[in-house]
């Protein structure tokens, strides 16, 4: 599990160590890393693996890691990514490179270096996460929906590519979720934004009063979706928005 340190990494690995998984949890902030284990139940099987999904030498090893850890793997879901904002003619081609390093070319990195241990099962899952930016407008973010419509794209191939080895690869699309990511991300907005833009982004379901769902509420999904309950389930995209863009 990448992303694991902070928001809906952090809920998926508390979720997937209470339904009795063994947990490898990667993030590049080793703070968020010590809050998840210090969340973890009492004797649940978890290990903290400090890596930067960009750094392709990190991922080689942590990947590496990971796999002698739990000797073996089964699932992996791809949560690590981040979020800047900004008038696209305003957007640096480092902040773009950035973006698309991180959340793109990153799910990339993990997924290829996960791919041969998990094709050694019968069965194995991997969930990538996408947005709901990548399907339906987002202002100030284009570089960050670029990115999330490039992870759907590369999963329906992964999904293709080894449907017949007895991998499935799904995406989440999360949309109004709390998370690392959207509490910072009102400090990148452009100072000169419209914000009557943003009211497209609110579900119709009602939620804390933030406009944010709780991570768990994606938890819950990605638990669904690496057991035998998702077994038919490939090669598409859930969209976990409250509605918002219904």
């Amino acid at each position: 599990m990448t992303g694991a340190g902070s928001g809906i990494g952090q809920a998926t690995v508390l979720r997937l160590l209470d339904e009795g998984a063994a947990v490898v949890g990667a993030d590049i902030a080793a703070d968020g890393l010590a809050t998840t284990q210090a969340k973890a139940p009492a004797g649940a099987q978890f290990t903290a693996l400090a890596m930067d999904v960009a750094d392709e030498q990190q991922v080689i090893d942590g990947v590496r890691r990971a796999v002698d850890t739990l000797g073996g793997l089964d699932s992996l879901v791809n949560a690590a990514g981040m979020l800047r904002a900004a008038h696209t003619h305003q957007t640096s081609a480092a902040m773009w490179n950035q973006i698309i390093a991180v959340n793109l070319t990153g799910t990339f990195l993990v997924v290829r270096e996960a791919l041969p241990t998990l094709l050694d099962n019968p069965r194995s899952t991997i969930v990538n996460f996408s947005s709901t930016s990548a399907t339906f407008a987002h202002p100030y973010m284009a570089a960050y929906a670029a990115s999330k419509g490039g992870i759907q794209a590369f999963t329906h191939s992964l999904a293709l590519e080894y449907a017949s080895r007895g991998l499935r690869a799904v995406c989440v699309a999360p949309g109004s979720i709390k998370s690392g990511i959207t509490d910072t991300t009102a400090g990148y907005i452009p100072p000169d934004a419209d914000w009557k833009l943003f009211s497209r982004l609110l579900p119709i379901l009602p939620t804390s009063g933030t406009g944010f769902a709780d991570p768990a509420v994606v938890a819950g999904v990605i638990a669904m979706l690496v057991s035998q309950d998702g077994a038919f389930i490939t090669g598409t995209e859930i969209r976990i928005d409250g509605g918002t863009h219904a």
